[in-house]
Parts: structure tokens; sequence; C-alpha cells
């Protein structure tokens, strides 16, 4: 799972908000016409294939417009499904401009910034069309944008205004069908709003209700930070203790966990991918339960880069950090969590719940999907893991999130020495948006850290802004549709009086 999961096919499906890390370009400026020539004819080709929201068409622009390798990097039922996801989470794009930035992008490369019809947010095709005749486009990414350069600043708005705006927004995006699930805003510990949309389980018609736990995707990577810096503050390990002191050869050689220290794993630094690999495709889900079990996922990794050189998103590096938290403590990782993590902050609706068992109260997740009849819905329960663990898939509610937070800033999971620690980058470890287990964004006087996480069925999101003392929470059981919710409480946020 990536961090905000909207990678997919090599193109960025959020239609809002931002992957956790993602940092904006610098200085920019926008130019308000279409491009002359093949350029200007390619991203309208592009805008009215996204508008149209045409299966046929869809498929004609990519088959004939994106180049062979763009075009097989995926099959053409993914791309069906990106761009239809595009098309839902925004009902189409008005076109603004071409952004052009300080520091000069490549010739082939073209940001278009457009207008999303539903949210209203501000968004970018990010184009990259080849210099040579037939001129197809090579690349494509959907991803958040900031306002155009000449707007004037956003309004200020009163701690009201800025609710019932949320308001307003999370119900026309619940109404349009954008977004099933819950959202939560607080400041300083209260809760300013909260709601709940959409349904838990469109089989059995029950409505989503503010305790309805979601699937957290990667947002447990917080818990599995949370819980090593624990260990270290127990003297149970440290920092640079290497991997091969917790984890034995039957999990990976120890030419690699030798090299790889327990600092590395937490800040995705060890050079480890992802265990959502081709064994795991292969294999039913019911075989992973317990941390053991994810060995034949695991065994055969290799390392992208030496420990510590690089940055590369990791959830088997996140993983195998749970196979030190159960070394290091003597417990089950599970067992650990719960009571270390969720009993503390009184998350009473929070754990890494099995799949094939009855859960009261627990979300299904769901992506459109386009079939010869129109467009249908598929729910998750055959892509995912059957149960969750250290990387991701636990399930919580956004009030539990919520005391996740609360516990966290009042020093109940962890001292204010080692609680800085977690949320503060770590750009000497390559890490410079990234934490021990959280994101980190913003700077002095704006810090927001948290994380969020996705996958067909699933995104959800935590932001905490330590210093305007705001908590932003959002979990749906639909593709994406956190994204744009999250975005928008940020933006409010950001212009509150």
């Amino acid at each position: 799972m990536a961090v905000g999961s909207f990678l997919v096919l090599g193109v960025m499906a959020a239609t809002a908000g931002s992957a956790w890390g993602q940092q904006p370009r610098g200085a920019y400026e926008d130019v308000k016409e279409m491009p002359s020539g093949v350029a200007g004819a390619r991203i309208r080709e592009l805008l009215e294939t996204v508008n149209a929201n045409d299966p046929a068409k869809v498929m004609a622009f990519v088959a004939e417009r994106f180049s062979e390798e763009f075009r097989d990097f995926a099959p053409m039922e993914e791309h069906l499904s990106v761009f239809a996801d595009v098309y839902n989470q925004s009902r189409g794009f008005e076109f603004y401009g071409i952004r052009r930035y300080e520091d000069p992008t490549p010739d082939t490369e073209y940001v278009v910034i457009v207008r999303n019809k539903l949210t209203g947010a501000w968004q970018a095709f990010v184009m990259n069309i080849e210099s040579e005749a037939p001129h197809r486009i090579a690349g494509l990414q959907f991803a958040p944008a900031r306002p155009p350069s000449d707007l004037p600043p956003a309004k200020k708005r009163s701690e009201a205004e800025m609710v019932e705006e949320l308001k307003a927004f999370v119900q026309r995006l619940a109404d349009a069908d954008a977004f099933s699930g819950t959202v939560l805003l607080a400041k300083d510990g209260k809760i300013l709003f909260k709601a709940a949309h959409g349904q838990a389980s469109k089989r059995f018609d029950v409505p989503n209700r503010i305790d309805t736990k979601f699937n957290l995707g990667s947002m447990n990577k917080m818990f599995t930070g949370v819980a090593v810096m624990q260990l270290v503050e127990r003297g149970k390990l440290s920092l640079d203790d290497p991997l091969s002191k917790f984890a034995s050869t039957d999990w990976l050689p120890q030419e690699i966990t030798g090299k790889i220290r327990i600092k590395h794993l937490l800040t995705h630094t060890s050079g480890l991918g992802s265990y959502f690999n081709d064994v795991y495709e292969q294999s039913s889900r019911a075989m992973f339960r317990e941390l053991d079990d994810y060995k034949p996922l695991i065994r055969d990794s290799t390392l992208a880069f030496e420990p510590g050189t690089d940055w590369q998103y990791s959830n088997t590096g996140m993983f195998m950090l749970g196979v030190v938290i159960e070394k290091a403590s003597g417990q089950n990782y599970f067992a650990y969590i719960r009571e270390n993590i969720y009993k503390p902050a009184g998350m009473t609706n929070s754990d890494c719940y099995e799949m094939d068992k009855p859960v009261p109260n627990l979300a299904i997740g769901y992506s459109r999907e386009q079939t010869d009849d129109g467009e249908g819905w598929t729910n998750n329960l055959y892509k995912h893991v059957v149960r969750g663990g250290p990387a991701g898939g636990g399930f919580s509610t956004v009030e539990d999130l919520l005391r996740f937070d609360i516990a966290l800033r009042g020093h109940k999971l962890l001292n204010a020495e080692n609680t800085e620690l977690v949320w503060s980058a770590k750009p000497e470890l390559k890490s410079p948006e990234y934490g021990f287990g959280f994101g980190v964004r913003g700077g002095p006087g704006d810090r927001i850290v948290g994380h969020s996480g996705g996958f067909p069925g699933i995104s959800s999101s935590l932001d905490m802004f330590l210093d305007s003392g705001h908590t932003a929470a959002v979990m749906s059981n639909y593709d994406g549709g956190s994204h744009p919710i999250s975005q928008k409480m940020r933006e409010l946020i950001a212009a509150r009086q």
C-alpha cells in the first residue's frame, strides 16, 4: 500500500489531497491559455475524455494517444478504472491554465491546472508528451494542486464558518455518492464536527454510523512506530540495532538483515520493498494471519539500495518492525498493540480484526467497476488481507483516531522527547518528509503530522495539526473517498481567523 495509495498504473489517481511525504514544487505562475499545436490538442482530448465518462472513449484515447509502454503498463480494465475513479470524484473538470515553475521542468512536461466541478478543488493533470511524432502521452498524473497564482488569498473564516462550510461540503459529496464514510474535526481534543454518510454494507443496506469501524490501510504504521519507540524507552532495543538481532535467517538472509538498522525500517530507508508480490497474489488470503505466516512473501526480498542511502516506501520494512516488536517484547504483535497502544489511549473500537469472522459494525470496502451492463460495484473482501498487521490493514473509527491523537499529544504513549522524535522528519536518514511511522509536512507554526491509507475500497487519513491544535480524521469505504475531504479541512484550517 502506498502512503496515500494514490499511485495507480503510474497514474496519480488522487483528485484532492496529497500523499504524505509529497511536498509541492517551488514558486510558480499560471498562464491562462491553452498551448498551441500538438500539446494543446492532447490536453483538449484528455479533458474531453475525462469529462465524457464514456468507457468507449477512454479505450480509444488510451489505445491511440498513450505511448505503447505507458498503454501496456497495465490491462485496459485498469486504465478504465482510473479514469472512472477520477470522474466520479470530480464529475468533470474546467480548464484554467498551464503552470510554469521557477525551476524549469522538462520541455515535454505540461502541468495543466483544472478545477474539480464537484469539490471546487484545484488539481493538476501532469502530462509527459513525446517530443517525436506522433507525440503520444508517455506519462500522466492526476494530482492535487495549489491555487492559481493570480487568485487573492483565501478568505479568513471563523470557527463557526469553517464548520458550516465543511458540513455543506461533506453533504455535497455524500449526495453525489462520491463519499461514504465518517468525518471528524476537533480542536484541542474537543469535537467541532462529526458526520457519517453512506453504507457500511450495500448488500444488506446497513448505514454507516460515527462508530463504524473502517479499514485503516497503511495508518497502522503509526501504531507500529509508537510501539517500537516504547520499547526503545524501556531499554528493550536501540534505533541502531541491526535487524539481524531480532529476525532469524528464515525471514531474510544475514547479509541483508545485518545491514539494516531499526531506524531504517522506521523511515522507509531500508531498501526493502513490498510483500504484496506475485506470491501474495497467487496465494489464499486465509494463509496470512500471524506474522510468521508472511515468511514466504518476504524471504526472497532484495535491497533496492544500501540501507540509509535513499528513500522508498516499504510495506516489508514496516512489517519487519512487527517481528522486532515480538522478539523484543516477548509478546504477540497484536496483543502488544492492544495492551500498549489501544488500551491506554481508550481506543475500544480498534484492532486487526479477522475478516472471515463476524465483527460487529464493520464497513465493507467498495470500488466502482465498469461492466458490459454499465457501472456497478465490487467489494474488496477477496483483494485484501484477511487480517491486517504492522504495515497496515487494521480497523478503527474516527473517534478512536482522535483518542490516539489526544493520548500521543498528552504523552500517555511516549515521553515528550520520543513523541517529538516519532513525528519529526529525518533528513539525516534520507527521509526529509517522514519520521518514525508518521508523515510530516509544513514548517514552524504550521506542522501537520499523521498518515493516510488506501487500497481498493479503503481510504483513510489522520491529520494532527501540531501548532493549531486541530485534529482531522476521515475514513471511507470508497476508493479515494477521504482525499477531497482531508484536503478541504486542511484548506479551512489554513484559512482560520
